[in-house]
């Protein structure tokens, strides 16, 4: 097994990986919910909490742990499979589509880190992003047109797959045809890096936009600006 880097981003200061690391990379995935957008599946379920009278923490504890048992965020279920289990096990309360729309309306894309994938696309990099998602992404793609931005989209409802198994990331790494060192993966779950990690790709834990993108964006101006002077 490889041994990768685990690039820790705190509140104060995102600590980036140096001009040496971001010279090997050549791929750049991204989670979605959390990252590219705010995070709509937490953020919705608390809201569907409280409009059921329930303790919000303990539908997004439930929500995350059914997704999963229930097949839905793999595309082994339908939606409403998952919907009937959180009503049932969680006390939630409203139909499916009403309750849907408290989750996918607060996928709210991030302009800035958006622009980011447009520049390092631009700069000749492959981007892609590497999400738990269900059928809501491609619903969020019709209407905005995300996929278009980017080289590939990894969504663990089509893969069969998602980032809670270790292999899900051997199998990327394949379709990409690239070596571990040359993928970077930024996510906000600590979990999932961790797991690329231990496959031997380059990782940054995510917890702040602004610092973020000033430490990437300055890490990668100053990498390309060598890179220009050596040739």
């Amino acid at each position: 097994m490889h041994t990768g880097t685990w690039i820790g981003v705190n509140p104060e200061r995102e600590e980036m990986p140096s001009g040496a690391e971001f010279k090997t990379v050549n791929t750049v995935l991204f989670d979605f919910g959390g990252v590219l957008a705010d995070e709509g599946f937490r953020d919705g379920l608390a809201a569907i909490g409280r409009l059921s009278g329930v303790a919000g923490e303990d539908v997004v504890v439930k929500g995350h742990e059914l997704v999963v048992k229930t097949g839905y965020v793999t595309g082994r279920a339908r939606e409403g499979r998952w919907w009937d289990a959180l009503r049932s096990e969680a006390g939630v309360r409203g139909a499916d589509e009403a309750l849907r729309l408290e989750i996918i309306g607060r996928f709210t894309l991030r302009p800035p880190m958006l622009g980011l994938v447009d520049e390092l696309r631009n700069r000749g990099l492959t981007v892609g992003i590497l999400s738990d998602q269900t059928n809501w992404l491609d619903e969020i793609d019709a209407r905005f047109d995300l996929y278009g931005r980017f080289d590939y989209v990894f969504n663990s409802y089509h893969m069969g797959k998602s980032k809670n198994d270790p292999t899900h990331f051997d199998d990327v790494l394949k379709l990409l045809n690239r070596r571990p060192r040359e993928v970077l993966f930024v996510d906000d779950n600590a979990g999932h890096v961790d797991r690329a990690v231990d496959r031997g790709w380059r990782a940054i834990l995510f917890r702040n936009q602004e610092g973020f993108l000033r430490e990437f964006s300055g890490q990668l101006t100053r990498t390309w600006r060598e890179s220009s002077e050596k040739r």
